[in-house]
């Protein structure tokens, strides 16, 4: 397996108080396969999330990817958060050219690939715009856009579309389906949307709170293109509803 979780528990002391934030988790992710985390706020989703990227510390276990243990973050992993990270003062084009930069990549070969980037997201008009012409939707494209411009072999997404209203989230949901098949990347998606993890994920990874513990696990089988109107999608997330209310002893895994 590329990315290896490996019992790990954390734990945090708040206002003099010990809190555990996961307890005992494993899970293994293939490479190029797309994983949601998915449940309520204080499962430990987004705790697992920054353990894997290296921004959080394990307690006990360990986190490895490609067989070497993560001790912090990595250039070649990119995180996309809810609240886009645009620099205002800089254009659509330059916001995308921004991780390239840090690569010394000569200035054409950073414009052309930002242009194909914006034009995977479909953005090329808008390139010598501001994020602030720009609207919510529009804005979380240029940041997917500037994530696969450095080609990441790894992307971490924490809930980024939480703050869109619902049609541009479910386009945005479709584009990042179609974008994970073209580009083959590793992705490792917060959601606690039933609906959102059932539209993108190879896999969804049921957590329960207090501590976070992994329920289960359920392996999408629907294509890469997928209709939320079929007989097979509402399947899939009635069945992820009527796992949130099982009471199980230990984690159990589901093919639908």
């Amino acid at each position: 397996m590329y990315i290896e979780v490996e019992d790990v528990s954390i734990k945090y002391r708040q206002k003099g108080k010990e809190f555990q934030a996961l307890d005992h988790v494993s899970l293994s992710v293939e490479k190029g396969e797309f994983v949601c985390l998915l449940g309520s706020s204080g499962c430990g989703k987004t705790t697992l999330l920054h353990a894997v990227a290296g921004f959080a510390k394990t307690t006990e276990g360990q986190v490895t990817i490609g067989g070497k243990r993560v001790e912090g973050s990595d250039m070649r992993h990119v995180m996309i958060f809810q609240n886009y990270g645009l620099l205002p003062w800089r254009t659509v084009q330059k916001n995308v050219e921004l991780g390239l930069e840090s690569k010394k990549m000569p200035k054409q070969q950073r414009g052309e690939i930002a242009e194909r980037y914006l034009d995977m997201v479909g953005l090329a008009n808008f390139k010598n715009h501001h994020p602030h012409q720009l609207s919510g939707g529009m804005q979380q494209r240029v940041a997917i856009a500037r994530a696969l411009a450095v080609k990441p072999e790894i992307l971490f997404m924490d809930e980024p579309f939480g703050a869109l209203d619902a049609i541009t989230r479910m386009k945005l949901q479709d584009d990042v389906r179609r974008l994970s098949t073209e580009e083959k990347k590793t992705i490792l998606f917060v959601a606690h949307d039933i609906e959102e993890a059932v539209i993108l994920a190879d896999r969804v990874v049921v957590m329960t709170p207090n501590p976070g513990r992994i329920k289960s696990i359920v392996n999408i089988r629907l294509g890469h293109m997928r209709d939320r109107t079929s007989d097979e999608f509402i399947m899939a997330r009635d069945k992820i509803f009527e796992i949130f209310h099982m009471k199980t002893e230990r984690a159990v895994e589901y093919y639908i």
